[in-house]
């Protein structure tokens, strides 16, 4: 079984920077897939980055160049910096853990003002 546990989250203004992080426990293999979705309201769930060990990792669009993903396999934790941030980042952001299914954490509110 893996739990996550996710923070970081909170109130900033547009052009600020937040970092949240995501620590997991259990059976964690650092070849499996960590990162973060996000969810505003009244929208689907939506990727927003992942790693896997080797420090190979994946952004959408919306977040290149302003988001940064890393992982440290030792604590087995992830973080999310995230930069510049803009009012449509505003949302509940979910870390992840993918190995035969996915799992997750409960979420961390970030809320960026205009």
């Amino acid at each position: 079984q893996v739990q996550l546990v996710d923070s970081g989250g909170g109130l900033v203004q547009a052009g600020g920077s937040l970092r949240l992080s995501c620590a997991a426990s259990g059976s964690i293999f650092s070849d499996n897939t960590m990162g973060w979705y996000r969810q505003a309201p009244g929208k689907q769930r939506e990727l927003v980055a992942g790693i896997i060990s080797g420090g190979s990792a994946k952004y959408a669009d919306f977040v290149k160049g302003r988001f940064t993903i890393s992982r440290d396999n030792a604590k087995n934790t992830v973080y999310l910096q995230m930069n510049s941030l803009k009012p449509e980042d505003t949302a509940v952001y979910y870390c992840f853990y993918r190995d035969n299914r996915q799992y997750w954490g409960q979420g961390t509110q970030v809320t960026v003002s205009s």
